[in-house]
């Protein structure tokens, strides 16, 4: 019974922080909803053995990125709506000039915007990007490399849209 309220207080303290996670492997807000509700349900089922063995937070957020693959698998492509949601969050969702960011970021590749999302959003190493993604290390860094090329051929320089940020 006392595994059931650490559930709910983890879930009352770290639903938010999962789903701007989401947002940012998905790349839309419906999507994101959708990928850490179904990681919750997920581990639910494990909670007993994660709270034991694990820490929740890492376990969840390889549960996110691992389901997030197993939806590309399945629709092999994946079409982006950069619509926004009625509702502001300003904490999830861009403005101004990072929006172009965001856009320029949804318009990667899935690979490589799972692996620049892993490695800038949650500071991991090649190696952990590596075994949640289920790729090698050398593949980590080549769509690293990849993506952040096409950012930087994508967006602006900083200096070419306001002269005060150069």
């Amino acid at each position: 019974m006392d595994d059931i309220y650490r559930f709910e207080d983890f879930v009352a303290e770290r639903a938010d922080a999962l789903l701007r996670y989401g947002y940012l492997l998905s790349g839309n807000p419906h999507d994101a909803a959708d990928l850490t509700q179904e990681t919750l349900i997920r581990l639910h089922r494990a909670w007993p053995r994660v709270r034991q063995k694990q820490a929740p937070e890492s376990y969840t957020r390889m549960i996110m990125a691992r389901l997030h693959i197993s939806v590309w698998r399945l629709r092999r492509r994946e079409r982006l709506d950069w619509a926004l949601p009625e509702t502001a969050q300003l904490d999830v969702l861009p403005s101004g000039i990072e929006q172009d960011l965001w856009q320029a970021l949804a318009g990667l590749p899935r690979k490589q915007r799972a692996v620049l999302v892993l490695r800038y959003y949650e500071d991991l190493a090649d190696e952990e990007i590596a075994g949640v993604l289920g790729i090698s290390r050398g593949t980590v860094r080549s769509h690293a490399s990849l993506g952040l090329a096409k950012l930087r051929a994508t967006l602006p320089h900083p200096s070419a849209i306001d002269g005060s940020l150069a």
